[in-house]
């Protein structure tokens, strides 16, 4: 199982950005993919998370600015960033414990930290005025 991070970079606040996960290794009608980010200093969190057919989990915190989609065909998954924020700036990485029919929640929330699971190399996001 690979996970291929891109699309990060440098955005004023309020831009829009898109970052991609190609992942390989893995049926993905029936694999769960999420986003994870990490600030300096602080915790990774779970950001957003996608069941195979579409099901998707989203942070309380973050609903407002954060989407995530998916591209079966492409072995794609897609976060969307609506209007981001200063805080919003860390490494973004993707996700997936491989294991069939994972709760978009539960991977989003309680999968953190678990062994088993299988990370892409990350994305460093800035948003900067």
């Amino acid at each position: 199982v690979q996970l291929q991070a891109s699309g990060g970079g440098m955005v004023q606040p309020g831009e829009s950005l898109k970052l991609s996960c190609e992942i390989s290794g893995v049926n993905m009608v029936l694999t769960t993919v999420g986003w994870f980010r990490q600030a300096p200093g602080k915790q990774r969190e779970g950001v957003s998370c996608i069941e195979g057919l579409g099901l998707t989990f989203v942070a309380d915190s973050l609903r407002e600015r954060f989407a995530i989609t998916r591209d079966n065909s492409q072995n794609k998954v897609y976060l969307h960033f609506n209007k981001p924020k200063h805080e919003d700036t860390a490494v973004y990485y993707c996700m997936t414990d491989a294991a069939p029919l994972t709760y978009a929640a539960t991977l989003c929330r309680d999968m953190t930290l678990s062994d088993g699971t299988y990370w892409g190399q990350g994305t460093q996001v800035t948003v900067s005025s």
